[in-house]
């Protein structure tokens, strides 16, 4: 049974940091299609950031810069560092494990998700 559990959001100013953990049981985040999405209310789902198995990175534009995708193989666990936090990046986050063929941030072939994690930024 596979479960990817998130953890690390809260409340933050503007300007803070953040970083968000996703704890994969069952499943192997070192060799697979890992995401990050980000849902806020009134909004469309939007694909944060994406890790190929090869260890490829590709960020939404509105966090390029600012975001860093990684993981760490022993621990099974994927992280989003997010630095400079704007309020527009208030949103539930999501991890998500993505088939090898739709490596991308798009919300297509996603396999599992997480539960959410909750991250709000006050300016």
């Amino acid at each position: 049974q596979v479960s990817l559990v998130e953890s690390g959001g809260g409340s933050v100013q503007a300007g803070g940091s953040l970083r968000l953990s996703c704890a994969a049981a069952g499943y192997n985040v070192g060799v697979n299609c890992m995401g990050w999405f980000r849902h806020a209310p009134g909004k469309e789902r939007e694909g944060v950031a994406i890790i190929s198995r090869n260890g490829t990175s590709t960020y939404v534009n509105s966090v390029k810069g600012r975001a860093t995708i990684s993981r760490d193989n022993a621990k099974n666990t994927l992280y989003l560092q997010i630095n400079s936090l704007k309020p527009d990046d208030s949103a539930t986050y999501y991890c998500a494990a993505k088939q090898p063929w739709g490596c991308t941030t798009d919300d297509s072939f996603v396999r599992f998700w997480g539960q959410g994690i909750q991250v709000t930024v006050s300016s």
